[in-house]
């Protein structure tokens, strides 16, 4: 996939000194490839409006690496072990008492790369909307793929954030709108979310009018009825995180969901050889190295006997990779291994995560059957057998996290974390840091530059 920056992102540290840039920013460079904002804003024409598309896919991907690292590190799913400098374990695991704070070491990504796709989204918005070169319908297509893609970029700063607060108005540069609480936040997305689909709704049938990559086209979400099965797909999880319980069962209904069908059905993040992006999940099995993704020492010790997500999922080396950190070694003899090159594409969203939202969603309407037959989908292909276990409503549960575990593990989000905490379960019982000698995060900092940028606001 060629990844096109039609906007440059600036990091904006100096807002004190009355910059207009800051995280919502985007720079337009002076590169004749590429369009200014000012000339697709009125009459951009199709190519114009392609590219702001194949740039949102290309930004769509950017959290991918620090998001799934560093929230898979707060959940103890995962150590990115890096020798090359210290803080990738001290500030990640919160060693000796370290906190999340504004100076987190590595952590902005979660926050700018995301708002850094809203922007995109909403260019792509405003570009098919002020153009007479494509139909109503194809003007809702665009639009609607846009605030899927909106929707879930903006959950990936609400989950870090958490307590914090995002902000959903971000189209005024100079004047963004206030930090909302989380379940406002949360609202606010579903609303994006619905409009996302109403207008999928009046998109037509067939193909979706532009180009896109393999991660949509080749898994079947090249078309108007494949996007507003993803746009429903999302939806789902947000209400599972609102506890919308009904909510995520008429989502899931909607969606791409299969009870019988591939737990492996989902669209991608594709990446390819310069002038495209690697791969940033994979390395290359038994590797000689000081830098890698292992498998938390606590993933492996709770396996069920014969599970085959376990065997498919993690490489055993024939030697641990290890670091020291703050005096303390941290070793892992187990890497990912679900990559095979490094062009792979990366699902972002699986037919296995819809199943156990159904599963979460019947056991909390206390329709057992259904949570059962959903939970024992999950176990059959795992190869553990069907569930023996009570079927009170909070024994459901601890199953359903248990294999959301397992399922889920170091997928493109960091569910494991956003679990436990939505739960209240982020406490010693749940996340093992005897190793690492960490803390529990329950949420990232706000940035130094939006808390700069609000101080600067009251000052003008």
């Amino acid at each position: 996939m060629k990844k096109i920056h039609l906007y440059t992102p600036i990091f904006a540290g100096l807002l004190l000194m009355m910059s207009s840039c800051n995280f919502f920013s985007l720079d337009t460079p002076n590169d004749p490839n590429n369009p200014s904002l000012g000339s697709v804003s009125q009459n951009a024409s199709r190519t114009q409006v392609q590219n702001l598309v194949t740039g949102l896919e290309s930004r769509h991907r950017d959290y991918l690496f620090t998001v799934t690292m560093l929230y898979g590190t707060m959940g103890r799913e995962l150590w990115y072990l890096n020798a090359s400098d210290p803080r990738w374990q001290t500030d990640w695991l919160g060693m000796n008492g370290r906190q999340a704070t504004a100076n987190m070491f590595g952590y902005l990504n979660t926050y700018q790369q995301p708002y850094f796709a809203i922007r995109q989204a909403l260019t792509v918005i405003d570009a098919v909307n002020n153009t007479n070169t494509f139909t109503t319908e194809e003007k809702n297509a665009v639009s609607g793929f846009a605030k899927t893609l909106m929707a879930y970029q903006y959950l990936i700063v609400a989950m870090g954030q958490y307590d914090n607060g995002i902000r959903i108005d971000v189209k005024d540069l100079q004047n963004p709108g206030p930090f909302l609480p989380l379940a406002e936040s949360l609202t606010q997305i579903k609303r994006i979310l619905d409009e996302g689909n109403t207008e999928l709704n009046g998109a037509g049938t067939g193909n979706f009018p532009l180009r896109l990559t393999s991660g949509f086209t080749g898994n079947g979400f090249g078309t108007i009825a494949g996007l507003r099965q993803l746009n429903r797909a999302i939806a789902a999880r947000l209400a599972v995180y609102r506890q919308d319980w009904q909510g995520a069962l008429d989502a899931v209904a909607a969606s791409f969901y299969s009870a019988t069908g591939s737990l492996e059905a989902g669209p991608a993040h594709t990446f390819g050889a310069p002038p495209d992006t690697f791969n940033p999940l994979f390395f290359v099995k038994n590797a000689n190295v000081s830098t890698m993704m292992v498998v938390h020492p606590s993933v492996l010790r709770d396996t069920v006997a014969g599970d085959a997500r376990v065997r498919a999922k993690f490489f055993r080396r024939t030697a641990p990779v290890s670091v020291t950190s703050d005096g303390t070694p941290l070793a892992g003899l187990y890497q990912d291994n679900r990559f095979a090159l490094n062009t792979s594409e990366v699902k972002f969203f699986r037919n296995e995560e819809l199943v156990l939202i159904a599963a979460e969603a019947n056991a909390q309407l206390n329709k057992i059957p259904e949570a059962v037959a959903a939970i024992n989908r999950i176990r059959t292909v795992a190869g553990i057998g069907n569930y023996t276990g009570a079927t009170t409503k909070d024994a459901l549960i601890d199953e359903i996290l248990f294999q959301r575990r397992y399922s889920l593990w170091a997928e493109p989000w960091g569910h494991r974390w956003v679990d436990l905490r939505r739960y209240d379960r982020l406490n010693a019982a749940n996340v093992d840091v005897t190793i690492d000698r960490g803390t529990i995060f329950r949420q990232l900092a706000r940035p130094q530059a939006e808390i700069n940028w609000d101080e600067y606001v009251k000052t003008r």
